[in-house]
């Protein structure tokens, strides 16, 4: 186990509280928060069948998880500053987005030894307001450094859909709010599925300018199992989505703008079956799944261009936050010992423009 000396910093972090924000499951936990297994059966009525596949368990999801969850999912290890990335607030339209930036900030980060580096919100740059919507964020924080607007769309219509149009990053309208960022200097967090990561390199091409960091290396849904109505069925499946994936990383790292999260590797949508058998990953099993994806990585984008994320609570479903970060960090220390600290500190430093405190 590689002792990590220095603080780190968690690039994309969800601050949620189904209790008392508009919070999508917040009618069911007031009325069933007393009672979990009824909650469960409930968010499972509500909620469509592909998205619970995609998230695995509910629980993570109708709980809170605020600064006081993550400080005790750390455990021993010193995290200096966390970057909150916007996490589906309720009220979508317009405006109301702004409602989570000035929740984030109002978190008492400071109360559990913690600095809030970053917060990336979210923004839909076809919104005919969306020059107001992006000053309305900077308002309401002096730590707002860019937004997310994901695109996840697959074509196994099995996987769900995480936006309203398959190629979100292609259309004229997107296009034309997006040119905004670099004016405002904001960077921009992209997610989508690996199918789609043509369209994240032609947005980076496009604004060449604009600084981007792929979300989730680009979640290769299926690649460790079956998801959806035909992904990931077989080997020889899973192996054409790793040899596809690999050959397009390797095209996204030529655009020097593009940087990417080491992180959600242990979402359900990529075919993990843990959750199913109410089992964690050990350090050694996600060492062995990912170790693959993050020397690919690291070898096409350099470690100035790769960070550390947790993507707490979505990956609590199929291991602990200690066990995600000892294995990527004897990956990286397999890889090159000397990568660490610019991995899990440096990189997310830079590119959030994080105040050393």
């Amino acid at each position: 186990m590689n002792h990590l000396d220095f603080p780190i910093i968690d690039a994309h972090i969800h601050q949620w509280d189904p209790y008392n924000t508009p919070h999508a499951a917040a009618r069911a936990v007031k009325l069933f928060g007393k009672r979990p297994y009824l909650l469960d059966k409930v968010v499972r009525l509500l909620q469509p069948k592909d998205m619970l596949e995609s998230l695995g368990k509910t629980q993570h999801i109708t709980a809170p998880y605020l600064p006081q969850q993550y400080k005790k999912d750390i455990g021993h290890y010193q995290v200096k500053d966390v970057v909150h990335v916007e996490a589906n607030w309720h009220h979508q339209k317009g405006k109301g987005v702004v409602e989570e930036t000035r929740f984030i900030e109002s978190l008492p980060f400071n109360a559990q030894g913690l600095n809030l580096g970053a917060v990336v919100a979210t923004a839909d740059p076809r919104h005919s307001n969306f020059k107001k919507i992006l000053k309305l964020h900077k308002q309401a924080s002096p730590n707002f450094r860019g937004i997310r607007k994901m695109a996840s769309v697959h074509e196994d219509s099995g996987i769900h859909a995480w936006t309203d149009e398959p190629h979100l990053y292609r259309n004229t309208q997107f296009l034309k709010g997006f040119e905004l960022l670099a004016q405002y200097n904001l960077s921009f967090d992209a997610w989508v599925y690996s199918t789609q990561l043509s369209d994240v390199i032609a947005l980076a091409k496009q604004f060449p300018e604009t600084s981007i960091v792929l979300d989730h290396f680009g979640t290769p849904a299926g690649l460790f199992g079956a998801v959806g109505k035909v992904t990931g069925l077989t080997q020889t499946a899973r192996d054409n989505i790793l040899f596809q994936w690999k050959q397009d990383m390797a095209e996204l790292s030529e655009c020097a703008n593009v940087y990417t999260k080491m992180s959600g590797l242990l979402m359900p949508v990529l075919g993990h079956q843990f959750h199913k058998h109410n089992q964690i990953a050990s350090k050694n099993e996600i060492f062995d799944l990912v170790h693959p994806l993050i020397t690919h990585v690291l070898q096409h984008f350099g470690a100035y261009r790769v960070m550390f994320a947790s993507n707490f609570p979505m990956d609590s479903v199929s291991s602990s936050l200690i066990n995600i970060i000892d294995a990527f960090s004897d990956v990286v220390a397999s890889y090159d010992p000397d990568l660490l600290e610019q991995v899990f500190h440096h990189t997310a430093q830079q590119f959030y423009r994080i105040q050393s405190h």
